[in-house]
């Protein structure tokens, strides 16, 4: 035993006077250069546009393409750059919802609704929209199709099955007029990605919304944007809120964490510093070229959450000022400008009420909004504009307050997201400056230690060009 261990121990030494002498390999070079994960290339006209949705059957009273193309000329004077069409595609018959049926319900990706107009139409109202300046994107409904879609008969493969082997909807939401298509199918595939060439390369269309972009696999939408880029520059928008969508397939994605934050706020679940976790995220997750969209409404939030009164209250104006002036790419919802204050049907003909315009201030801050935005480039979207920078005051959460600057610009933002008027101390000298105050006449000087006050749900900007 003795023996056997004197043998080890000598074994035990004489490896690790071995180890001692060998060679140290040296570490394998490497590049470490930051490399950007974004590939893409914003199209430089969406630098500081504004988004503006339509839907098609409630925009006019007619609902039509061409009652839309005489609508143009408002829209150009409200300031907005970019027109979101929704679905623009027949609406299947099976398993219809209402009368009318769900834009989103789509029969045939190559055809339009004849309820809108004709293909002709729909090619005027493009590039009549395109010589007043407007670029145009189409909502693509890629997760599903209707029942009805002649897809469902000729490739019945080409969708998912429930577990009696039978055509479902998307599990567990109760979207009970459509059917989830196969996305390991290569058919369907070329169908879809087809159809998205087809409306860019022959109606000149720039871009689409991707509707429930997350749905659909994310190598798909990489593939078209570079198919699409191949035939004119595009923009696209993903309703998705993860950051790999925004690498090498989208320009702009939802953010529907600003969008709830804002609602909380307003609604007294939530104070000033809950905006902090967003803008904390928007900067450290979130690439710089991305761009994220703000929005007080949409197409869903007003038919299932409520009108923009319902869910902002007092607090209206302050939210929308923020959606315009810091970091996001800001929407118009088609009937906003004009004070809506109905929840749209969304199944059936329900048009705008256009004559409520007469009255209603709330389309002449948006159109304030839009011109002050553009009047200040570190105000732009994506890795154009300057990234927000927290103002330190003695009231933070009654105030958000902030300021987005470069050599050449600055824009300081002060909001008051509480129902009582508020007296803050700036406590930073980050706010200080002369400025030109948004809608105001006399210059403004800021400084370390001022004390300002705002209204209940007040707020103020201030612009400066550069020294």
């Amino acid at each position: 035993m003795h023996k056997f261990i004197a043998i080890s121990i000598a074994l035990a030494l004489s490896s690790t006077a071995q180890a001692g002498t060998a060679q140290v390999q040296p570490p394998v070079a490497a590049d470490w250069t930051p490399r950007s994960v974004v590939t893409i290339q914003h199209p430089e006209w969406s630098r500081d546009a504004v988004l503006y949705q339509i839907n098609t059957r409630q925009f006019t009273e007619e609902g039509t393409f061409r009652a839309a193309q005489e609508q143009l000329p408002r829209l150009k004077e409200l300031g907005v750059d970019i027109l979101w069409l929704m679905p623009i595609h027949p609406i299947g018959a099976e398993n219809r919802k209402g009368g009318l049926g769900s834009p989103y319900s789509v029969k045939d990706y190559y055809e339009v609704n004849p309820e809108f107009g004709t293909k002709e139409e729909f090619k005027a109202f493009v590039d009549a929209a395109h010589r007043q300046g407007f670029k145009v994107i189409l909502d693509l409904v890629a997760n599903h199709t209707a029942w009805d879609n002649d897809l469902a008969k000729q490739h019945p493969d080409w969708y998912e099955k429930d577990w009696k082997g039978d055509f479902r909807p998307t599990p567990w939401w109760d979207w009970s007029d459509i059917i989830d298509l196969d996305w390991s199918k290569p058919g369907v595939r070329e169908h879809v990605g087809g159809a998205m060439e087809y409306w860019v390369r022959d109606f000149g269309v720039d871009g689409y919304r991707a509707d429930v972009a997350g749905y659909v696999p994310l190598d798909f939408w990489e593939t078209m944007r570079a198919r699409l880029e191949a035939i004119r520059p595009v923009f696209m928008l993903g309703e998705v809120q993860q950051t790999a969508f925004n690498h090498k397939a989208f320009d702009a994605t939802y953010a529907w964490d600003w969008h709830n934050t804002s609602k909380n706020v307003a609604q007294g679940k939530g104070n000033a510093t809950s905006f902090y976790g967003y803008y904390a995220e928007n900067e450290s997750l979130w690439p710089r070229e991305a761009m994220r969209m703000t929005y007080i409404e949409n197409h869903d939030s007003n038919a299932w959450e409520g009108t923009m009164k319902e869910n902002y209250g007092p607090a209206l104006d302050a939210m929308t000022a923020l959606s315009f002036t810091g970091e996001g790419l800001p929407l118009v919802h088609n009937g906003m400008e004009a004070c809506n204050a109905k929840r749209l049907e969304f199944f059936e003909k329900d048009a705008i009420d256009w004559s409520q315009r007469e009255g209603c201030t709330y389309g002449a801050l948006i159109k304030d909004l839009i011109a002050f935005r553009k009047a200040n480039p570190v105000l732009a979207n994506g890795q154009w504009g300057a990234v927000m920078q927290k103002i330190e005051t003695d009231r933070p959460e009654q105030v958000l307050a902030w300021a987005r600057q470069d050599d050449s610009n600055k824009v300081v933002g002060l909001f008051n997201f509480s129902g009582e008027p508020v007296t803050l101390t700036l406590q930073s000298g980050l706010a200080s400056g002369t400025y030109a105050e948004f809608r105001g006449d006399a210059a403004v000087v800021l400084a370390e230690g001022d004390r300002l006050t705002l209204p209940a749900w007040g707020y103020r900007l201030f612009a400066r060009a550069g020294e």
